[in-house]
């Protein structure tokens, strides 16, 4: 698989990561911790050498995943996150230096290694100082713990002022083809200062892929019950969209996922998207996605035909909104 230059730090990874969350967190019930190793272990062997997991998706996900990376540990990039209350999504942020630091402990433990290649601050604290976030890092950094610095869903301002302090090596935030906010003022940033960027949900929390319809029923504990661009008559709205991407994708004798992640890929040399998957088939298909080389001319026939299309449904519920992006 291509590789791809994250930040002026020469970080190399995958064109394509694994974004390793739905492996045990939010999207139902989690998978068998035997089954996840396996699934995780099958992405390496295809290429892929970058794997995001974090304190808030459970210590089960930070476990499972160094214990699958272990035997190639030194041939991966693995990121982790800090800064949520007690390493709970939902508690509010806290990116106090001292549990900075707990959290970096506690993750070098359970990920079997010696240093976090990528240590990810997963959302701005607006009660701690970026500055002294960014401190915490580089000193982390010195002391040989943690090899690279990133940011997750941080607004511009927040990103100039940890950059000043600990050069930020990449920018962990939502985007894809039905998600572009991040191209009004973080990319030209991102650019500008040589930072690279990690899409989440690249594929639209699944449904991009053109798997989800109208009548597909979530698990309880599936996080998407909550999203609004999720609702049933939302998803009824928004499938023409999905129709759109199938029409495209049989041209190019591909799926629609891999013209998502063809398409991100396209945009700037220096993206890395992060699908996560729980399935071996699905894990191929998005492997299959770093080979889709879209034209200019195919960007702006997908482009052209997605703004004439408005999305339906914020893509959080309004009690969330406030913690994303600062």
């Amino acid at each position: 698989m291509e590789k791809r230059i994250l930040g002026n730090k020469g970080l190399e990874v995958s064109a394509i990561g694994l974004g390793c969350m739905g492996l045990s967190f939010a999207y139902g019930p989690a998978m068998d911790k035997a089954e996840a190793i396996k699934l995780i272990r099958e992405a390496y062997e295809q290429g892929i050498t970058f794997f995001d997991t974090a304190e808030a998706y459970g210590i089960a996900n930070e476990e499972l995943v160094g214990e699958a990376l272990n035997p190639f540990r030194k041939e991966v990039v693995i990121a982790t996150k800090f800064g949520f209350k007690d390493g709970i999504a939902f508690n509010g942020q806290d990116s106090r230096p001292e549990n900075i630091r707990a959290v970096a402990e506690e993750s070098l433990r359970r990920l079997k290694t010696d240093v976090i290649d990528l240590f990810y601050q997963h959302r701005v604290d607006p009660n701690v100082p970026m500055e002294d976030v960014a401190g915490t890092v580089k000193e982390l950094i010195k002391e040989g713990k943690v090899k690279h610095f990133g940011l997750s869903e941080a607004g511009v301002e927040s990103i100039r002022k940890a950059h000043a302090v600990q050069p930020v090596t990449a920018l962990q935030s939502e985007y894809s083809i039905w998600w572009r906010e991040p191209e009004l003022e973080i990319l030209p940033a991102l650019e500008e200062l040589g930072i690279g960027f990690v899409p989440f949900s690249p594929l639209g929390r699944g449904f991009l892929t053109g798997a989800i319809t109208e009548n597909t029923k979530f698990d309880s504990t599936d996080f998407r019950n909550t999203l609004p661009r999720f609702s049933e008559e939302n998803r009824t709205a928004n499938q023409k969209l999905i129709d759109l991407l199938g029409g495209i994708a049989s041209q190019k004798e591909a799926t629609p996922a891999q013209i998502a992640l063809g398409w991100l890929l396209a945009q700037k040399p220096w993206i890395a998207p992060i699908p996560g998957t729980t399935k071996s088939h699905r894990l191929t298909e998005n492997i299959g996605g770093a080979s889709i080389h879209l034209t200019a001319s195919d960007i702006k026939k997908i482009d052209d035909a997605f703004a004439q299309t408005a999305i339906q449904g914020d893509r959080y519920p309004a009690h969330l909104q406030k913690a994303v992006g600062k």
